[in-house]
């Protein structure tokens, strides 16, 4: 079955340059995130960044206090955004890279690289109960470097290892 995740990070966006450091605004990514899932959604994504340019602590907070479908929160392979999420406890992480000028993820992670980094917060994350998703590039080493990171991807990034490895 096809199932429909709805990403807010740009409601968050818009508000952030509205209402920057105000700890309000609109338009609001949790009246968003209720508002997909009242339509449907089966899932909420949200990206809390490093530097807290789209979604804010409070908006993941406000969030697992409301939705009832699957929280996925992106994230980068970050201490302090590892431990905002054990104790957040989303549905799923899903671990991406992070450019200070991005606007939005444009590309995959490095796990060739940061193999060993990503494996300590794969077993982190499961220990607390979260499954674990990697962004990548559909690049056969990247492909087994994730595979490597442990038994608890998604299935996801499962079945792409199988597909190109």
């Amino acid at each position: 079955m096809l199932k429909l995740g709805v990403n807010i990070d740009h409601v968050a966006t818009i508000r952030e340059a509205r209402y920057r450091g105000r700890g309000f605004g609109e338009p609001d990514p949790v009246t968003a995130a209720l508002a997909s899932e009242a339509a449907g959604a089966h899932g909420i994504t949200a990206h809390l960044r490093e530097d807290r340019r789209h979604i804010q602590d409070r908006d993941v907070w406000k969030l697992r206090e409301v939705i009832r479908t699957r929280l996925n929160l992106e994230m980068a392979n970050s201490r302090e955004i590892a431990d905002i999420a054990i104790r957040l406890k989303p549905d799923i992480v899903c671990l991406v890279p992070e450019r200070r000028l991005e606007v939005t993820t444009e590309g995959g992670l490095d796990v060739v690289a940061s193999e060993k980094a990503l494996t300590e917060t794969r077993r982190r994350m499961n220990e607390g109960g979260i499954e674990v998703s990697l962004f990548i590039a559909p690049d056969r080493d990247q492909v087994e470097a994730a595979a490597r990171t442990g038994r608890s991807l998604s299935s996801c990034t499962r079945r792409l290892c199988r597909a190109l490895c």
